[in-house]
């Protein structure tokens, strides 16, 4: 399984989101860029960076050239998210260098469009999916979706995306001990791999999840900078164990 280390910003600093509120983020005084080259140093081979404020609206706002010189300067891949409102949003953050395009609202208003990015750009593309209560929910988790995120999956089907992202909300929201119902229900129904997030909190969520069949990935943000996870010890713990082989003489 797959550790993906992630960092969300916000006017150029590093924060988390209380219960998803985007007016009141928790602010980490860490360096953007070290943090991105400390998670390599850890041993990640790619980490996540959300910019919170494109997902405000924000067009080539404060975090973009900070994301610009992480992607430069991490020594890993990164994917990026937040706010890709357009097929040349995506385009973009590829040209600039981003490994994968994390797209979710426009995932699910516009399949169409996205369906044309991962044919254009296989393996570069990540569907993400945030589940609250049952309902998909888009635009930063603010608007309920009119339809389902089972019918948002059927709509990618076969596409050549680089995996998707599965968030359940309420986990998230609430920091109790990882439901993985809700994610391994949705990931039954996919054959991309597929991605954890709002559910690791400490090492034990990592043991969890790299048990759950259909999981291959999971996001870990806020449990470390509160220092209740260290990366290298989950890194550790979703290495997939050596199988005993029998000596023949």
């Amino acid at each position: 399984m797959q550790i993906i280390p992630t960092l969300e910003l916000m006017d150029g600093r590093c924060v988390s989101l209380d219960k998803g509120d985007l007016r009141q983020p928790i602010i980490w005084h860490v360096d953007p860029i070290a943090t991105a080259q400390s998670f390599a140093a850890a041993g990640a081979s790619v980490m996540r960076i959300t910019d919170f404020d494109a997902i405000k609206g924000a067009e080539n706002g404060p975090n973009s050239a900070i994301i610009i010189e992480i992607i430069r300067q991490a020594g890993i891949s990164v994917q990026v998210a937040g706010g890709m409102r357009s097929a040349q949003n995506v385009t973009d953050w590829i040209n600039l260098g981003a490994a994968q395009v994390v797209v979710g609202s426009l995932a699910a208003h516009a399949p169409d469009t996205v369906l044309e990015l991962s044919k254009f750009h296989p393996a570069m593309i990540m569907l993400s999916l945030d589940v609250y209560q049952g309902h998909l929910m888009t635009n930063g988790w603010r608007n309920r979706a009119s339809f389902t995120a089972e019918a948002v999956l059927a709509a990618y089907g076969d596409a050549p995306l680089a995996g998707v992202v599965m968030t359940d909300i309420d986990s998230d929201i609430d920091e109790v001990d990882a439901k993985l119902g809700v994610i391994s229900g949705l990931a039954s129904m996919v054959s991309h791999p597929v991605v954890a997030g709002g559910v690791v909190r400490n090492l034990d969520d990592v043991a969890r999840l790299k048990y759950v069949a259909n999981i291959s990935g999971a996001l870990v943000g806020r449990a470390l900078f509160r220092k209740n996870l260290d990366l290298c010890d989950a890194l550790a713990m979703a290495h997939p164990e050596a199988e005993e082989v029998a000596s023949f003489i």
